[in-house]
């Protein structure tokens, strides 16, 4: 499979099998992770793996909104020690960010079904996971990517809308809704 059919493949999976992941392969996604760009080469991540029973039930039990049964979950932080300074201090999210869309992307490409579930800039969210895994004040947990064989597989697709593409300038006067609804036929 190329890469462009991984990208179409790679889907928000939430239920998966009773099957743990082996640790080599968790150490490939962050090996994928740690791959990504980052503005002046500042690398400001850190990942917290979480595959025990009893850490993940506790992230299940206190985060209503990530109660999903994956065998394994990556935090993906930010060390703000590590950041840019000044104006360009926030580009650590988009670092993060693209860390995590390699971890997709790459579990996918083995096989592993994952899902990217938001935590910062959500403040409770922040400080509750802040609390459960004992992360210090200068790091910010950004999101957790949930890890594992899928239980459901879901049909490759894209999101392209013409509608949302500009060429050479934006044109504001343009009107379309926000989510066009699919024509039957089309994808």
């Amino acid at each position: 499979m190329d890469v462009i059919d991984i990208i179409y493949k790679r889907r928000s999976i939430r239920d998966y099998l009773d099957k743990q992941v082996d640790r080599d392969i968790i150490i490939t996604l962050l090996k994928a992770a740690t791959a990504a760009p980052t503005a002046v080469n500042c690398q400001p991540w850190e990942f917290i793996v979480i595959d025990e029973e009893d850490k993940l039930s506790e992230l299940k039990e206190e985060l209503i909104f990530a109660r999903y049964n994956a065998p394994v979950a990556i935090v993906v932080c930010g060390n703000m020690e590590l950041t840019l300074k000044g104006k360009d201090h926030d580009l650590w999210i988009q670092d993060c960010s693209a860390a995590i869309e390699n971890i997709l992307i790459a579990a996918t490409s083995l096989g592993l079904g994952s899902v990217w579930i938001g935590i910062y800039p959500v403040e409770n969210r922040v400080k509750l996971l802040k609390n459960i895994l004992n992360i210090p004040e200068h790091v910010i947990p950004l999101s957790i990517v949930y890890i594992g064989y899928p239980a459901q597989q879901r049909e490759p697709r894209t999101r392209y809308n013409e509608k949302r593409v500009y060429w050479q300038e934006y044109e504001p006067k343009r009107k379309h809704r926000t989510k066009d609804k699919p024509q039957i036929g089309h994808y």
